[in-house]
């Protein structure tokens, strides 16, 4: 008997070595990886930013990698030079693979329209990936919250594995900006919030925040991972500003505070016009606000600036997404700022994560987790979100303090090349897609 367990007990480890072999050869092994997302280059917001960044290293590393997007459209829902949105076209972008469909194209506002956007994306993306090669895993990015669901219904048409990327919580984002008051409609979209996050395979969100209000809705804290968003820090490198580009810009001489990325619902910059109020009453005529972006705000905000004779905020509009890097160098401090709102407490705004990079000071106007960070890289100054007159207080003290410019934006170029490099990001989300396909996923908290 005792021989008997004594080979049995050898047979079970021969197994369980060989299993482990499989897997890590599995694991080893390249993929073809298939990422649905409604935003992507050449546009330059945030999800299409992360999109773009970890896909093009994930064919560096030698992985065959699909992208299903929709024609450039970003904010205006109006077609790039050079696309158009038809039913079905390719290009290859740095060795990805990009497939854009044809989308009902509604601007980013309003509600009824950006619906219908959605969901023909929605459709148009998962008639796309019943044609292509099957893959060996799915991604898809919520938001748009239809594409998460383009996910989850191609997960179950291919029967291939699936991870969801969760950037922010839908629908309590657009709830809290007043988008949808309908108690009825908020309640079918958050049961199939609720049925999308049990769809996935596996959930990879960006931030401590995002975790705990997944684990409050139901997941399991075994199917979460974190992969913050991140940086680029050979692209966005600390330099001075060009004396032509602020020429240019009308800003000689000036101290320069700007807010770059979407002019939105939910950003609450009513703020820079009440502080740019507050600061020529104090004669601070020295200090300028500079919006690069646009939006669902960014017309009824940049009337009301002309209307109220303020020469201290400026809008240069939808910039391309090379040229960023030139507006962070002409600015002096950068601000982050979202309306206060208990759901946003939940948010790691991208735009302080590249602010950071070309080491440049924050002027944080978020409550919760993304005041946590500022704080803990000491990167920047934290304000109550929509108060005017902290910001200009912040503003002005940055403005008086070469010294403390510096510390602040030393401290966030090395919180951010240590903590959010992308090429470790990359290889980060990787290796769960890998332990996805393998099956036996484990968190990972890159946060």
């Amino acid at each position: 008997m005792i021989l008997l367990g004594n080979a049995v007990q050898s047979l079970d480890r021969l197994i369980s070595l060989t299993r482990r072999d499989q897997d890590e050869q599995e694991f080893d092994c390249t993929m073809r990886i298939l990422f649905l997302t409604h935003y992507f280059y050449p546009e330059g917001n945030a999800p299409a930013t992360r999109v773009y960044e970890f896909c093009r290293r994930w064919v560096a590393l030698g992985h065959d990698v699909t992208v299903i997007t929709c024609a450039p459209n970003v904010p205006n829902g109006v077609v790039y030079e050079g696309y158009r949105n038809r039913l079905y076209q390719q290009e290859v972008v740095e060795g990805v693979k990009v497939i854009r469909v044809w989308t009902y194209l509604a601007a980013n506002r309003g509600t009824t329209k950006r619906i219908i956007n959605f969901l023909s994306y929605m459709l148009s993306s998962v008639i796309a990936c019943l044609g292509l090669q099957r893959p060996d895993v799915i991604v898809s990015t919520s938001p748009q919250f239809f594409c998460g669901w383009a996910g989850v219904i191609s997960r179950k048409l291919r029967r291939v594995p699936m991870v969801l990327d969760v950037r922010d919580l839908w629908p309590a984002a657009i709830v809290a900006v007043g988008a949808i008051t309908n108690r009825h409609i908020v309640h079918v979209l958050e049961r199939m919030e609720l049925a999308m996050y049990a769809g996935a395979d596996h959930i990879v969100t960006v931030g401590k925040g995002y975790r705990e209000q997944l684990l409050a809705r139901g997941v399991r804290p075994e199917r979460l991972s974190i992969v913050p968003n991140g940086v680029d820090a050979e692209r966005l490198r600390p330099r001075p500003r060009s004396a032509v580009f602020a020429r240019r810009l009308g800003l000689e001489g000036k101290f320069v505070c700007s807010y770059v990325g979407t002019i939105g619902l939910a950003s609450g910059l009513e703020v820079v016009l009440q502080a740019g109020h507050i600061l020529h009453e104090r004669q601070r005529d020295d200090i300028v606000f500079l919006l690069v972006g646009d939006g669902a705000c960014r017309a009824d905000l940049e009337r009301q600036a002309r209307r109220d004779g303020l020469e201290n905020v400026h809008f240069v509009g939808q910039q391309d997404k090379h040229l960023i890097p030139d507006f962070l160098a002409a600015s002096d401090v950068c601000l982050a700022h979202l309306r206060r709102r208990e759901s946003f407490k939940t948010v790691y705004p991208s735009k302080m994560f590249e602010a950071a990079a070309m080491a440049r000071p924050i002027v944080l106007g978020v409550e919760g987790h993304a005041a946590r960070l500022i704080r803990k890289a000491g990167c920047g100054l934290c304000i109550e979100p929509e108060n005017a007159v902290e910001l200009a207080d912040a503003v002005s003290r940055l403005a008086d303090d070469l010294s403390l410019r510096q510390r602040l934006g030393r401290a966030g170029r090395n919180y951010v090349v240590e903590h959010h490099a992308l090429p470790d990001l990359a290889r980060t989300y990787l290796a769960i897609l890998k332990a996805v396909v393998a099956g036996h996923a484990t968190p990972i908290c890159r946060a």
